[in-house]
């Protein structure tokens, strides 16, 4: 059977599952019902200076799907709200009573070193197993020069990075923001500043819908509102880009990553940790289907590793990186078709109506003159294979992008003779 024990920057962990540091984690009550579950490890809620920061009512707002499904989750609230004193006092016991999992401490201070001197030896005394630093909250704390407003600032990242592996010695993971342009340039930065890890992403600004009758954004909050953060399965795609941008940088591979970002499931956990996430952070999951989720994770995980013969996680960490490229060393010469399984097909034309309005106009539609009966078939010589009719068929399985042998050799963009500067780039896959 497979083994889910990880070992992440020098800890180690009974799983790979994690919860991120959120409401889920705001108190010893939620830590332990968390760990009972069985979940392998959190990241305590961010802790900063007294006194404790105080939210607003309401804090929530969703994307809503159809039938109310939760497609993304935002939320304006704040880091904990708790006394630094009572945190503490609650990791130093949970720790002790629970020694197997493991308890990150996420922090957030201004920029002034003494703040992080004093506040590190405090979290060290609990026995927490490492630190996150918060440099990703979008809401409130940007506005007094903390969470985004340092993680925006490469150099920001790397001195207060080093500020704490300088007076702590347990081990640093930064946590990054997504809102920036190149989410490579804070992960360097931490890895100058002496990193351990990085985790990523941390919530997207987001307003997720209007109330038009009062004309204001939710949450409503006394007539206004405010941008707030984005989590949940909406934001797994970007959240997966910025990891391999991370996993297959020349600067950054070899920085292990903890990936959070929509992942409600075990297959999300597999792909995070195939394009190299080390371990997984979970939140807005488990806020809205609760602790237990986490069963499901494991068997899931364990038993796809078993099908595939893994035998440890760290054996499949990873192996999608190599596989994901620049475009421009994507080979021009590989063309698929799409095939339309006549058996399976149910007749609606969603494929036909896609392609005809808004592609290639390589889907035919036949009529049988006797009987009205309509027929769909791929017009090859027309085809480009940009797998639009394969996405809005509503059968899976039905439409198939075949690959064809087209005979020719790989070649990418920068040695193609279409490329007006393709005999001035020398560089190579």
């Amino acid at each position: 059977m497979a083994d889910l024990s990880i070992e992440f920057c020098g800890i180690k962990s009974v799983n790979p599952f994690w919860l991120a540091s959120a409401p889920p984690t705001d108190k010893a009550y939620n830590v332990v019902r968390a760990f009972e579950a069985g979940w392998g490890g959190v990241v305590w809620k961010t802790l900063g200076e007294d006194p404790a920061a105080v939210n607003v009512s309401s804090r929530y707002s969703a994307h809503y799907g159809k039938n109310r499904e939760v497609l993304g989750f935002n939320n304006i609230e704040l880091i904990t709200d708790r006394s630094l004193a009572i945190n503490l006092e609650e990791i130093t016991q949970v720790k002790k009573d629970w020694p197997d999992r493991v308890i990150i401490v996420s922090l957030m201070l201004p920029c002034e070193e003494q703040l992080w001197a004093d506040i590190l030896p405090l979290v060290e005394a609990t026995g927490a197993d490492g630190i996150e630093l918060n440099f990703g909250c979008p809401h409130g704390m940007p506005e007094r020069g903390m969470g985004a407003a340092v993680g925006q600032v490469p150099e920001y990242v790397e001195m207060v990075t080093r500020w704490c592996k300088t007076h702590s010695k347990l081990p640093v993971i930064v946590k990054l923001t997504p809102n920036i342009t190149d989410v490579r340039a804070p992960a360097r930065a931490a890895k100058a500043g002496g990193a351990d890890a990085v985790s990523l992403i941390n919530t997207i600004n987001s307003i997720t819908h209007l109330d038009l009758d009062q004309m204001v954004a939710f949450p409503i909050v006394g007539g206004a509102s405010t941008h707030g953060g984005y989590c949940g399965s909406a934001v797994k795609p970007i959240a997966l880009n910025m990891v391999a941008e991370i996993a297959r940088d020349p600067q950054t591979k070899d920085l292990p990553i903890s990936g959070i970002g929509g992942i409600g499931n075990w297959r999300d956990a597999a792909e995070f940790m195939a394009l190299g996430s080390g371990c997984v952070q979970v939140c807005t999951a488990a806020m809205l289907h609760g602790f237990r989720i986490v069963e499901e994770m494991k068997d899931g995980l364990s038993r796809w590793m078993d099908e595939k013969g893994y035998q440890s996680v760290s054996e499949f960490v990873g192996k999608a990186v190599p596989n994901t490229t620049d475009w421009k060393y994507l080979n021009m010469n590989y063309q698929v078709i799409a095939q339309i399984n006549q058996d399976d097909c149910i007749k609606c034309g969603r494929c036909y109506v896609a392609c005809e309005d808004t592609s290639h106009q390589s889907i035919a539609q036949l009529i049988d003159a006797a009987t009205g009966t309509r027929t769909y078939e791929v017009i090859k010589e027309e085809c480009v294979g940009c797998n639009l009719c394969e996405i809005t068929c509503p059968v899976q399985g039905c439409i198939t992008m075949v690959p064809q042998d087209t005979g020719k050799p790989y070649m990418n963009w920068t040695q193609d003779p279409r490329n007006p500067r393709a005999e001035k780039v020398t560089e190579t896959a």
